[in-house]
């Protein structure tokens, strides 16, 4: 990854290095579980459960962004509202 291009797709397994496009651009390592999340739009404080780093990884890389979500459900309002 680099800092001057948007970033790749989060997928479920962001956060093992192995995967090859989700290193972080200044450090020697995969993205962190907090990143992941940032990457997806997640809210800072928002807290995700689960027994292990896969499963929170797994949650973050086949959510839909709620971002988009938002954007989505405003522009569907706007349609119902105003034909």
């Amino acid at each position: 990854m680099r800092w001057d291009s948007p970033a790749p797709t989060i997928t479920t397994r962001f956060n093992s290095l192995s995967n090859g496009r989700f290193g972080h651009p200044d450090e020697d390592r995969a993205i962190s579980i907090r990143e992941g999340a940032t990457l997806q739009t997640f809210p800072k404080d928002y807290l995700f459960h689960g027994p292990n780093q896969s499963s929170l990884a797994r949650q973050i890389g086949n959510a839909v962004p709620p971002e988009l979500a938002r954007r989505i459900g405003v522009h569907l309002r706007k349609i119902r509202d105003h034909g």
